[in-house]
């Protein structure tokens, strides 16, 4: 058992080291190397971290909300119910970024920091709703009750994420369409940077989501065994 703990260590370790050398490699390409975009300029840059921040918080951490909740009320496993929150913690995070970069964005591309276009209002809401979910967590009691609200919570909440991807489709929006039928609406270097970022933000959920779920993991066993040592002395 030891060993496997040993192991399981090492591997996150080098997870996290070769995740730190690739954001480290996006961030000098999205910074550096990247050529300089023709109308909107330096601050064009954002988007090579703006993009990522907003598919970890959406493609990834929230979605793994919605996938674990199901899990949960099919199996009414607490493990799957950790896992929920601690995506759902790093969605918020993430979500909380993308708001933050698309505002420095939005600033000198269209004049004000922000505006009630749909994909920006969508996101907003997504963000109170997933806030909303952190705090249901807080207040209720942990087991079985709190995983079974919060499970039905991160369902139904997980409604907006299409809505906010298919919002540039559905409504009029100044909101740039990155993706398109035939792909990624750039190419060139600026493609394989955006590419890079991409794949690094991904090692990054993926090595927050394995270290919160581990914390989480721990919190709950230690909770268990402090409730099974005063039922012990409750009996002696």
């Amino acid at each position: 058992m030891d060993d496997l703990v040993r192991r399981r260590r090492s591997v996150l370790a080098a997870w996290g080291m070769v995740t730190g050398a690739i954001m480290a490699l996006a961030a000098v390409a999205a910074l550096f190397l990247a050529p300089r975009e023709g109308e909107m300029g330096e601050v064009q840059r954002l988007f090579y971290f703006h993009m990522p921040c907003a598919w970890v918080a959406l493609g990834l951490a929230i979605t793994c909300v919605f996938g674990f909740s199901i899990a949960y009320l099919v199996t009414r496993n607490l493990r799957y119910d950790r896992i929920a929150a601690a995506a759902a913690e790093i969605g918020v995070m993430f979500t909380t970024i993308t708001l933050i970069t698309g505002s420095l964005w939005a600033k000198p591309v269209w004049g004000v920091y922000w505006t009630w276009e749909p994909r920006l209002t969508t996101t907003l809401i997504l963000w109170f709703i997933y806030v909303g979910y952190l705090l249901l967590r807080w207040v209720a009691a942990p087991g079985h009750k709190r995983a079974r609200l919060a499970a039905v919570y991160g369902v139904v909440g997980w409604v907006d994420v299409p809505i906010v991807f298919l919002s540039i489709w559905w409504w009029r929006t100044v909101h740039p369409r990155i993706l398109g039928s035939g792909g990624f609406a750039i190419a060139g270097s600026m493609a394989w940077v955006l590419a890079l970022c991409l794949a690094a933000f991904t090692l990054l959920f993926v090595y927050l989501l394995v270290l919160r779920v581990r914390i989480l993991n721990l919190s709950s066993l230690l909770a268990e065994r402090e409730a099974q040592a005063e039922d012990e002395g409750v009996e002696k």
